[in-house]
């Protein structure tokens, strides 16, 4: 029981976090919605029902969980993003230290993002997979 709460926890939490992140350009979205479906499936077929049939959400995490997969266009919001922010932080006087750390992050998620493989169209056509 005490688990099962801190799964569910752990899902609200992370639910929050991902649609803070639609809105902040420095909260990413995608990482969120992964914990917080992984958290629900231990805790709330309810909650996690939601997520996967969710018009936005749904197909990021049914990619995931089918393909390892994340889709082009969040690999390239996710680069614009990350070249913007590095940009205002240079324009914004930050230090050489902080902007290389920054940087450093920065390569590592692109990294990461850009070696998953995109979701096949037949795979996205099929919609969620419960």
């Amino acid at each position: 029981m005490v688990v099962r709460s801190l799964h569910f926890a752990i899902g609200l939490g992370a639910t929050g976090l991902a649609i803070a992140g639609v809105v902040l350009p420095l909260l990413p979205t995608t990482p969120f919605l992964l914990v917080a479906a992984w958290a629900f499936a231990r805790s709330s077929p309810r909650f996690e029902a939601w997520l996967l049939s969710h018009a936005r959400f749904g197909p990021l995490i049914a990619d995931w969980r089918r393909e390892g997969a994340v889709g082009s266009g969040a690999k390239r919001a996710s680069a614009v993003v990350m070249l913007a922010t590095l940009a205002v932080g240079a324009l914004l006087g930050l230090s050489a230290t902080l902007l290389v750390l920054q940087a450093s992050v920065f390569a590592g998620v692109s990294l990461f993002l850009w070696t998953r493989p995109t979701p096949s169209a037949d795979a996205s056509a099929e919609g969620p997979r419960r």
